[in-house]
């Protein structure tokens, strides 16, 4: 019998992690966990989490910038890669209120018949997903 596993957490590459350790928190509601540094990486990190969901964030020394084409859900499906993480909302259009007065760039909406949801920009320009589940 295979192992059980199960999701631990999503991680960004940010140029600023003081900044988006702000803009986590301001925006969604995440508090700083812990911190620590990967020095093989040149990376500091933070581990941010709001209830069960661990969120982490690297500022790497010399990283490049994220390119303009994967700071847009249709363009970024484009590219070959790991595209994004998504968080599960009860409700999209009462998320998207309150985000939007905590001044989130919200970079695409989604209500088809397949599915409701959305994409935010954090401060470094990744996308970030919040799906509203539906119930068939």
């Amino acid at each position: 019998m295979a192992p059980e596993f199960r999701f631990h957490h999503g991680g960004v590459n940010v140029p600023d992690l003081e900044q988006a350790i702000a803009w986590y928190h301001d925006i969604l509601g995440f508090d700083l966990e812990r911190r620590f540094e990967i020095p093989p990486a040149r990376a500091r990190v933070a581990m941010v989490r709001k209830g069960a969901m661990r969120f982490e964030i690297f500022q790497v020394e010399d990283a490049r910038p994220l390119p303009a084409e994967r700071r847009t859900p249709i363009t970024d499906l484009q590219t070959h890669g790991n595209k994004h993480v998504a968080f599960q909302v009860s409700d999209l259009e009462t998320f998207l209120l309150e985000v939007e007065s905590r001044g989130a760039d919200i970079a695409f909406v989604v209500r088809e018949g397949f599915g409701r949801g959305c994409f935010l920009r954090d401060c470094a320009g990744n996308l970030i997903e919040f799906v509203e589940e539906t119930r068939d």
